[in-house]
């Protein structure tokens, strides 16, 4: 029989899926780390520790599958004495919690998104109710999320969050400011706000949209340098959002609204609460309003329904609208949710195909718009060294996802988080090559 080495416990936090499951798994670590436990953040197998904590992704199918395959992982690896303990939180244990226990037992427990006092009991720690707010950030320095409400009540036929985070609940203006000067305290300097729906913000507590109130009292705050707006509902959007985007300095000119399809009838089968007029309108405020804005958008193609007919109005309307910024998604069909009942008639090819034809659209969107840039002056924050490049981003650019510029590493140092102006001296599909000025 083997003996195991006496050792302190040492717990390894892997998140897997979207910005909101980063910040709940910095809050799981910043309560562990306020209980004098040993705490990393996907650390490599030689450094991993003897405890593992999975924050699962259950949003859509091949996030499901990341998710199973990751548990499934660890869990033959706590068979073979790799690991102790093995636990799983997130989405995909809120929404298949049974089936999860009985088809992988090798995991200790599993938890649901709003199990953390559970989950840290489990770990041997105490909730600290004054903690709220305190995070062990596992972004680069200079920038964070900041989550401003959880949950969701918009009645969309596709999407499986309600199932999985509940209604939506806002987070009170005082707290987030609070938590904005803490991050703001430790060098971060460009706060990402993000929740599963920004324009929802306050409806619950303060019966009004209020957004546009939280974002005047953050922009208050000293070191704080960009404010990102992500994933803003087009329905119900607050106007006044837009006019403090356009007078605020701090607040990126940036916009990341999905608006996931076009078509009358499949916005309609969607329950997005909107038409193809209204959405043309909203798009068409938000340029006048705000000169030079940023628009992100995501689409999803291949729902239940969607006819060719249908698509090709989605792709006039891409080439029409030229938005700077665009991921196309395939549909999935999610258990429990409305569209679940309707049949899911497009073949898996053709959803791909068509997701494919939208990406080749943008690409030649980007493209020309980044040819336009060659010549123009921009503030750049500079994220890393990668190789021999600085690699920074524009005004114009949320981590991970958009464009990217390329400053030679020989020219001069150039520390993340510091703030230059750089020339555009070359531009590819998705990057952008700069010089100092």
């Amino acid at each position: 029989m083997r003996t195991k080495r006496i050792k302190k416990n040492k717990i390894n936090v892997v998140t897997l899926g979207c910005s909101k499951n980063i910040y709940d798994s910095e809050v799981l670590m910043g309560q562990l780390q306020a209980n004098g436990k040993e705490v990393t953040h996907e650390a490599p197998r030689k450094e991993e520790g003897n405890i593992i904590v999975i924050n699962t992704c259950g949003f859509i199918d091949n996030a499901k599958q990341e998710s199973i395959d990751t548990i499934l992982d660890y869990a033959e690896r706590k068979k073979t004495g790799d690991i102790d303990k093995l636990f799983v939180t997130g989405c995909l244990s809120e929404r298949y919690k049974p089936e999860l226990e009985a088809e992988i037992p090798d995991v200790d427990q599993y938890f649901g998104t709003r199990d953390l006092p559970l989950l840290l009991k489990a770990l041997g720690a105490d909730y600290k109710q004054e903690l709220v707010g305190e995070r062990l950030t596992t972004t680069p320095r200079h920038f964070a999320y900041l989550k401003i409400s959880e949950g969701c009540d918009r009645p969309c036929s596709f999407c499986a969050i309600p199932l999985m985070r509940g209604g939506h609940k806002s987070t009170p203006i005082e707290q987030l400011v609070a938590e904005a000067t803490k991050l703001a305290a430790k060098g971060v300097k460009e706060l990402i706000l993000i929740a599963q729906d920004l324009t929802y913000y306050g409806l619950d507590i303060y019966k009004r949209r209020a957004l546009a109130d939280l974002l005047r009292e953050l922009v208050k705050v000293d070191g704080i340098e960009w404010i990102r707006l992500h994933y803003l509902f087009p329905t119900g959007f607050p106007e006044d959002v837009l006019d403090v985007i356009r007078t605020e300095d701090k607040i990126c000119n940036y916009i990341d609204i999905p608006l996931q399809h076009i078509a009358d009838p499949v916005l309609k089968s969607m329950r997005r609460g909107t038409t193809f007029e209204k959405t043309n309108r909203l798009l068409d405020q938000m340029r006048e309003k705000i000169p030079g804005v940023t628009i992100r958008t995501t689409l999803i193609v291949g729902y239940p329904g969607e006819t060719e007919e249908d698509f090709e109005v989605l792709k006039q309307w891409v080439k029409a609208q030229r938005f700077e910024r665009l991921g196309c998604f395939t549909y999935s069909h999610e258990e429990n949710t409305h569209a679940h009942s309707l049949e899911d008639d497009v073949p898996q090819e053709v959803k791909e195909a068509r997701a494919a034809e939208i990406m080749n659209i943008q690409q030649e969107i980007s493209f020309d718009a980044n040819q336009e840039k060659v010549g123009q002056v921009f503030k750049v924050v500079i994220d890393r060294k990668e190789g021999p490049y600085f690699v920074g981003r524009t005004e114009s650019d949320s981590p991970e996802v958009d464009n990217e510029v390329l400053i030679a590493a020989d020219a001069a140092y150039l520390s993340p988080g510091s703030f230059h102006l750089v020339k555009i001296t070359e531009a590819t599909d998705y990057d952008l090559m700069g010089a100092l000025l």
